[in-house]
C-alpha cells in the first residue's frame, strides 16, 4: 500500500466513514420513509426540500467527524493503551493536524447550518448545531473521563441525529415567534421522539459497554467512568436494567401496532427485535473479557440500525 493511500486509509479511519455512512442512512430513511410522505400524502408543503436535505446531512456529517476527530485527538493515551493497533494520531496525522482538521470540519458544519437557517427562516438549527459542536468538544475534553455525564451527552447527540429532521420541518411565518405546528409536524415530532428516544437508550448501552471495553485504559489515565467507579458487576446491572426498559418500550409499541393493525410491525418486533435483544442480554450477563465487551457493542450497533430500518413498516401503512 503506498503512502498517499495509507494517509486516506488513516484519515477515514479518524473520522470514522462506518459511523458517518449510519449517519448518513438514518438522516435519509427517516426523510424518505417519515417526513416526505407525511406531507406529500395530504398535499401539505414541506419546508425542508429535497436539496435542504442534502445540505443538512453534510453538516451533521461535518460536525460528527469533527467530534470523531478531536476525541481521538483527546484519547490519545488511552488508546495506546486500548487500541495501539488502531492509533491514528502521532502515527498517520500529526496533532496539529488532527486539530486542524476538527476545526476544519466544525466550521464547515455550522456554516451549512448558518445558511440553512437563513434559507429555512429557522433559528434553531444553527443554534442547536453550535450547541453540538460545543458538546463534542467539552465531551472529548472532560466529560469523557466523568461518571455517566459523557455517556449521557454522546446518547443525547446520537437522539439529535433524528430530532434534527423534526426542527428542520419547522414552518415561520413572517413576524412570528413559534413556528406553525400543523397536523404533519405533529406526526413527525411523534416519530422523532419514538426513533430519538430508541436511538438514545441504545447509544447510552452501547457506551457504557464500551466502557467496559475500554477500563484498563481508562483506568491507567484517571478516568471515573461506570466500570471503574461502580465495578464490573453494578454496571451489568445499569445496562441490564436498561435493555429490560428498552424491551418493555418494544412492547409497548407491539400493542399499539396490534391496535393500528400492524400485522408486519408487530412480526418484525416480535420475531426480529425482542429476540435479538434477548440475545444480547443473554450473552452480556456471561461477559468478562474486553474481547466480549467488543463483540457486544458491535452487536448493539446491529440491533440499533435494525431499529432505524423499522421506519419502512410505517412508510408500509402511512403511504
Amino acid at each position: 500500500m503506498s503512502q498517499k493511500q495509507t494517509v486516506f486509509k488513516s484519515f477515514f479511519s479518524l473520522i470514522r466513514l462506518q459511523n458517518l455512512l449510519f449517519i448518513v442512512l438514518t438522516q435519509y430513511c427517516f426523510y424518505f420513509l417519515v417526513v416526505h410522505p407525511t406531507y406529500t400524502k395530504q398535499s401539505a408543503v414541506l419546508v425542508l426540500s429535497i436539496s435542504y436535505l442534502h445540505w443538512l446531512v453534510l453538516a451533521s456529517v461535518s460536525i460528527a467527524a469533527a467530534g470523531y476527530v478531536i476525541n481521538d485527538y483527546f484519547d490519545l493515551n488511552i488508546d495506546r493503551i486500548n487500541k495501539p493497533q488502531k492509533l491514528v494520531i502521532d502515527r498517520f496525522i500529526s496533532r496539529r493536524w488532527a486539530m486542524f482538521l476538527h476545526l476544519i470540519l466544525s466550521l464547515a458544519g455550522l456554516l451549512i447550518s448558518g445558511w440553512l437557517s437563513y434559507q429555512l427562516n429557522n433559528p434553531f438549527l444553527l443554534a442547536f448545531n453550535m450547541l453540538t459542536v460545543f458538546l463534542l468538544f467539552v465531551y472529548s475534553s472532560t466529560f469523557k473521563k466523568k461518571l455517566l455525564s459523557g455517556n449521557v451527552i454522546i446518547s443525547a447527540l446520537t437522539a439529535w441525529v433524528i430530532l434534527v429532521m423534526f426542527v428542520a420541518a419547522f414552518q415561520w411565518k413572517q413576524g412570528e415567534w413559534f413556528p406553525d405546528w400543523t397536523h404533519q409536524l405533529n406526526t413527525i415530532y411523534k416519530l422523532s421522539l419514538v426513533y430519538g428516544g430508541f436511538a438514545f437508550i441504545v447509544s447510552l448501552i452501547r457506551e457504557v459497554v464500551k466502557d467496559m471495553e475500554d477500563e484498563i485504559g481508562d483506568q491507567k489515565n484517571g478516568c471515573k467512568t461506570m466500570p471503574i467507579v461502580w465495578g464490573l458487576q453494578t454496571t451489568k446491572v445499569f445496562v441490564g436494567v436498561w435493555m429490560l426498559v428498552l424491551a418493555g418500550i418494544l412492547l409497548a409499541l407491539m400493542v399499539n401496532m396490534i391496535i393500528a393493525g400492524w400485522p408486519i410491525g408487530v412480526l418484525y418486533i416480535g420475531l426480529i427485535l425482542l429476540p435479538y435483544l434477548y440475545g444480547i442480554f443473554k450473552r452480556f450477563r456471561k461477559d468478562k473479557t474486553t474481547h466480549d465487551f467488543a463483540a457486544r457493542s458491535r452487536q448493539i450497533k446491529i440491533f440499533m440500525l435494525m431499529g432505524i430500518l423499522s421506519m419502512l413498516i410505517f412508510h408500509y401503512y402511512n403511504s
